[in-house]
């Protein structure tokens, strides 16, 4: 039910939160049998572009015109001849002939960015995994939150892809103010996000864009762990 003019979603100088009940969906070019709903884009001063893909069965992206990232959330898809489930994920490099197509109805978030080479270093190669074999590290030292990095901690890539997982009642230790910009889907779970001078409750499904320099903080509150998937560009 539309609550008239009601909204959890905002849109400041530095950061935006984006709920699900403000979402639009559109295809993109290139998609047939699937739609986009584009969280960020250089539009707002992003450098780079990421959105949900809802596909159909059979549904298809062409292959994208720079580096692509992609997360499936749910169903399966083919990518590069292989079939990834929930949770697993593939880097496509850019001018690689990767189309994407469900097997069934399937969800997933995409990352795309122009690559930014770093002197004489090669651009990284396509690569395919799946969170679960990327083994938990603490952040910093409290056991009760998780980070997995997805992309490999190599400088031949010019961006990075986590997963965070908050065991109720954990937080990040600080309040950071840094060059990075972020792009943050919240995947379980829920808590509160300090955003610049704001304070957000957020939950699954939630979009989150941090510029540079935005002040952030979250924690997770509730009785099931809190969870989201995090881009920040890197390495340059």
């Amino acid at each position: 039910m539309q609550r008239l003019g009601q909204t959890r979603s905002a849109h400041y100088r530095d950061h935006m939160l984006l709920t699900p009940d403000s979402f639009i969906r559109a295809p993109l070019p290139g998609m047939e049998r699937a739609t986009a709903i584009i969280h960020v884009s250089p539009g707002v001063g992003a450098g780079f572009t990421e959105y949900t893909v809802e596909f159909e069965p059979a549904g298809t992206m062409h292959p994208a015109f720079e580096q692509r990232f992609i997360y499936v959330l749910e169903g399966e898809l083919n990518v590069v001849g292989r079939v990834l489930g929930p949770d697993h994920f593939a880097y496509i490099p850019t001018g690689f002939d990767a189309r994407v197509w469900a097997v069934g109805r399937a969800r997933a978030i995409v990352i795309e960015k122009a690559y930014k080479a770093l002197g004489t270093l090669r651009p990284p190669g396509r690569f395919l995994g799946s969170e679960r074999s990327v083994p938990p590290r603490p952040l910093g030292d409290d056991p009760n939150l998780q980070v997995r990095n997805l992309i490999p901690e190599d400088l031949s890539f010019d961006f990075a892809v986590n997963t965070l997982t908050f065991q109720p009642g954990a937080a990040l230790p600080m309040v950071e103010a840094h060059i990075m910009e972020h792009g943050l889907l919240m995947l379980a779970g829920g808590g509160i996000y300090r955003l610049s001078d704001q304070w957000y409750s957020v939950t699954a499904g939630d979009f989150i864009y941090m510029a540079p320099y935005c002040p952030q903080w979250f924690g997770a509150i509730g009785r099931t762990p809190a969870k989201y998937l995090l881009y920040k560009d890197w390495n340059r």
